[in-house]
């Protein structure tokens, strides 16, 4: 199961729901889809094609179908004569694969978790970064992998009830773990990225001591845990909804769907970032990709701008990639980044290399729980 793939879509369903909403405009609309995917985007699921002098950019599709290029794609195709087009079917790694081994692939750049890159890399199906074009230095330190640049980050953290908790809220995971001091049930995150770390770092694991992850122990802190879980969601607006209908009194949740849940109840729902799992999402170029591996460095290069990782931030809340960010955010905004100073010395950063060797055969324990 991919782990980028649903928050990428809860994105896309946030900008919409905005947008229907009529809390952003059309042509801001456009922008931040753009800055989301970074492409022009043809329908939901829909393949593209690579023609000549074009690059395909394969993510998790949305219904902005004719609007992302205005902001993005059509600045990358003045700058470089290259236009991109946007596959909106999905890169799962089992898809990255078979377009590899079919000989003539026609997807050039993918929207990957930077394990599952990482080990597809291994086995020579994606290129290399080239750090001669994709700039390091506009990565935060520990981010740029070898098959993988990241582009943006997001953080599961507690979200709490704080009508129930105001004079006395949680302030570290070992809280949500305590039923006693903090009584009410719990919603945690079904595909089990993320809730490994809390697992233990409810069970007593310090952060600088979580990996190589100990899943046995995690898994056995969820079997005793599990009755006080009413919900495993699949999706942030599920997650969304448990706190606000009072079904949970915490949740470990995405960090852009705590910011709406603060807001959208004037402060009655707050999170916290103290032992934060802060993810990394990632481009990733397809071996023998259509377009060259030339052209598509130069695309994940462009997407590094700070000015169009700002746009992201404003509305979605993502952690920008490039540092150099930072700064363009307004200071009474600084909070709800999960990369900013202050909040990303509180969290654990996901351990690429463990995922890499260990998410398949970890999830499928995970769920075996989770369904029994």
């Amino acid at each position: 199961m991919n782990h980028t793939k649903h928050f990428v879509e809860d994105q896309l369903e946030i900008l919409t729901e905005n947008a229907r909403k009529g809390k952003i405009s059309r042509r801001t609309f456009a922008q931040l889809g753009a800055a989301l995917l970074g492409t022009t985007v043809l329908a939901r699921g829909t393949p593209a094609l690579a023609d000549d002098g074009q690059l395909v950019f394969v993510s998790w599709g949305g219904d902005a179908v004719d609007a992302y290029d205005e902001a993005y794609g059509q600045p990358f195709e003045a700058e470089n004569g290259i236009r991109v087009r946007q596959d909106g079917s999905g890169p799962t790694e089992g898809a990255i694969k078979a377009q590899f081994e079919s000989g003539n692939p026609t997807w050039d750049i993918v929207d990957a978790d930077a394990f599952s890159a990482e080990a597809l890399g291994k086995q020579g199906m994606i290129e290399p970064i080239d750090y001669d074009v994709v700039d390091k230095s506009k990565m935060r330190d520990g981010f740029g992998w070898e098959y993988s640049a990241s582009s943006y980050f997001f953080s599961y953290i507690i979200a709490y009830d704080a009508t129930k908790f105001g004079d006395n809220p949680p302030t570290s995971m070992a809280d949500f773990f305590d039923v006693e001091t903090f009584p009410g049930k719990r919603a945690m995150y079904k595909w089990g990225a993320g809730m490994w770390e809390a697992l233990l770092m409810g069970d007593g694991v310090a952060q600088e001591d979580l990996y190589p992850l100990d899943i046995e122990r995690a898994h056995n802190k969820l079997k005793d845990f599990k009755m006080h879980v009413i919900s495993f969601w699949g999706n942030g607006a599920e997650s969304q909804t448990l706190m606000l209908d009072g079904e949970a009194s915490m949740a470990l949740i995405w960090s852009t769907r705590a910011r709406l849940l603060e807001q959208d109840t004037d402060g009655e729902v707050n999170f916290i970032w103290q032992d934060g799992i802060l993810s990394p999402g990632a481009m990733a170029v397809l071996k023998g990709n259509p377009g060259g591996a030339e052209a598509a460095m130069k695309f994940i290069a462009s997407a590094q701008e700070p000015e169009r990782q700002r746009v992201m931030f404003d509305m979605l809340y993502q952690g920008p990639a490039n540092p150099e960010t930072d700064d363009l955010i307004p200071e009474d905004e600084r909070r709800y980044n999960p990369v900013a100073a202050g909040n990303f010395e509180k969290q654990v950063p996901l351990d690429v290399a463990w995922y890499e060797e260990n998410y398949g055969a970890a999830l499928d324990a995970y769920l075996g729980i989770v369904s029994s």
